[in-house]
Formats: C-alpha cells, structure tokens, sequence
C-alpha cells in the first residue's frame, strides 16, 4: 500500500523507516521546501539526527502535495501541530474519501485551543481519522527497538489498515476510542517533563521526580474527563507510558530544556531557538485551555508561571510538599 508521510522531522522519518520493513509498503514523505528536500537527500546516507542512520533508497521525498497524496492509502501527518492548519488546508484539493488519515503531531492549537483532530476536521470532513501516540523516542523506532502506540479512532477500519501498515514493524498497537484524552495525553505530557527536567536540573533524584510524575497523573486523569474524555486514557501507552517517557529522559527536548532552564535561563532561551520544544508552545495553549474551561489545575498554573514569568524554580518543591 501506498503510505505518505507529511512533515520530514525526525519522527516522521523514523517512521518512514520503520514503515519500510513492511515490503508491501510504498512510502513517500512531503517536505516544507527545496532546501529540507536538498539537506535530506544530501544526509540520507548518514543521517545525523537519527545518530548516524542510513535513510532507506526507497523511501522517496517530495515537496509536491499532489505527488504525495496521488494513489495513496494511508496519510500520516507528523508536522508540528502549529502547521496542521495549514497542512490540512493544502492537501485538501488531493484527497478522496477512500483515504485513511493519521495525526501524530503533538500539542493543542495557540489562540483557538482547540486539539489538533478538531483542527483538521474543520479542513478535511472524514470518518476515516485517527490519532497516534505512545511512549517513543525517534531513535528508537528508526531502530526498530520495541515500541507500543495508541491508536484513538471511532472506525475499525483505520486501526485494521494501520495494523496492516506497521506489519514488520518492532512498533505494537493498540487501539483505543478516545481521541480527547489520547490527544490530551500526548500534549500534556511534554508540560510535566519540562517540570521533571526542571527538578533534575535542581539536584533532586529519581524520587522526587516520580513524586510530581505520580502528581500530576491525578490532574490529568481529571482534566481529561471534563474536557469530555475518558478517565481510562491516562492508563494508556499515551497516558501514563508516554508520561513516564519524557518525563525521564535527557533524550526528550522537553526534558533537557526544564533542566537547563532551572540552572540557567539565557542557556534555556539559546536551545529554545534552536530545538523544538513542544511543551513550551503546548504550555501556552494548556494554560488558556483550563483557564477558559475553568477547571483548576495548580501545578500547570505553577509551570507556567516559572517557564514564562520567571518565577523561582524552586516553587516547585514547595508545591509538591504543601500539606493537603
């Protein structure tokens, strides 16, 4: 089957290559612009942001949105979620109603608050939509380390294709019917492990970063539910398994961006302009999400106010001590 990838960051990429060890897979991947197009084809052989990885030959690249989605099956959207707008919109003229669309882009819409699936709903009217997320760094999937993902979508149909696409694969999935809490879940999560880097980067050890970890899974669960989810999702590879992820590793950009941020902001600042950090751009669009929901959540209050005011880091802990 014919599977396109739209967006060429690492995550898209390492999927590529995963996807390719299924050899009834054509894989095509669209990028923004000639010079992405050029840098990629120039570094296939050794790709340096998936530690030296080859790139496979038969994965093909495009800047052309008709090329990409001409005869296509299966269309993974993995840009950041701030382009899914625009993406969609783009694509729109190329598509047909047999296609199976899924959204691996992480993080809630700045200024609507919308989740990333209602954004692309809003484009593109089709019941064939999933939303794809789970504890997995792009290291790990390009290779082909055992993975688990959640798969939320109301169709069988998109989880039986999807099933079907990463055959091969060392990725496992699994489905679930809840796109709020699985997309809710995967968002959040880079939120909580700035925090976690936050608290590394203050001295603490593994304890107290399985304390806020443990803390802020109770605020979630409940976010989740009133923003018409299911509580059950935070049990998910999205919820808790992507959670326990990010919110632990230096290889997470999120984490590695809490950490320098509690040592020293202008080294923060400097690799917030030269890395994507989701959870600082999710941060935002979190913060104005409960507070037009009005549902209370201190601990991402708190967050907020230490990454964007500037407010002692050390607040923190005092949070996570404060007696009930």
């Amino acid at each position: 089957m014919k599977i396109a990838i739209i967006g060429s960051g690492v995550f898209g990429i390492a999927n590529g290559i995963s996807l390719s060890h299924n050899k009834n897979n054509k894989i095509i991947m669209w990028t923004e612009s000639d010079e992405s197009l050029k840098r990629i084809e120039d570094t296939r052989d050794k790709y340096e942001l998936l530690g030296g990885m080859k790139i496979p030959k038969s994965i093909k690249f495009t800047t052309s949105y008709e090329e990409a989605l001409k005869d296509t099956d299966i269309v993974l959207i993995m840009t950041s979620a701030k382009f899914i707008d625009s993406v969609s919109k783009n694509m729109k003229p190329y598509i047909n109603n047999k296609m199976i669309f899924v959204i691996g882009s992480k993080g809630i819409e700045q200024g609507s608050c919308r989740f990333v699936h209602e954004v692309f709903k809003d484009n593109i009217n089709t019941k064939n939509l999933g939303v794809l997320s789970g504890p997995s760094f792009a290291i790990d999937v390009a290779s082909m380390e055992p993975t688990a993902l959640a798969l939320a979508t109301k169709n069988p149909k998109v989880f039986n294709k999807l099933k079907e696409a990463y055959k091969d694969t060392s990725i496992k999935l699994r489905r679930s019917k809840d796109l709020v809490g699985t997309e809710l879940s995967g968002s959040i999560k880079n939120v909580i492990a700035i925090a976690a880097g936050i608290l590394e980067g203050l001295g603490y050890k593994e304890s107290t970063r399985a304390f806020l970890i443990t803390e802020s899974l109770h605020d979630i669960k409940e976010l989740i539910y009133k923003l018409g989810g299911s509580k059950k999702s935070i049990l998910s590879y999205a919820g808790v398994g992507d959670l326990l992820l990010t919110a632990t590793s230096t290889k997470s950009r999120n984490y590695s961006y809490g950490m320098l941020l509690a040592k020293d902001k202008k080294k923060a600042d400097k690799f917030l302009e030269s890395n994507t950090v989701e959870g600082y751009y999710t941060l935002k669009s979190i913060y104005a999400l409960i507070r037009k929901k009005k549902v209370k959540m201190p601990l991402v209050n708190l967050i907020y106010r230490i990454v964007m005011n500037d407010e002692d880091p050390n607040k923190l802990i005092e949070f996570l001590m404060k007696k009930d």
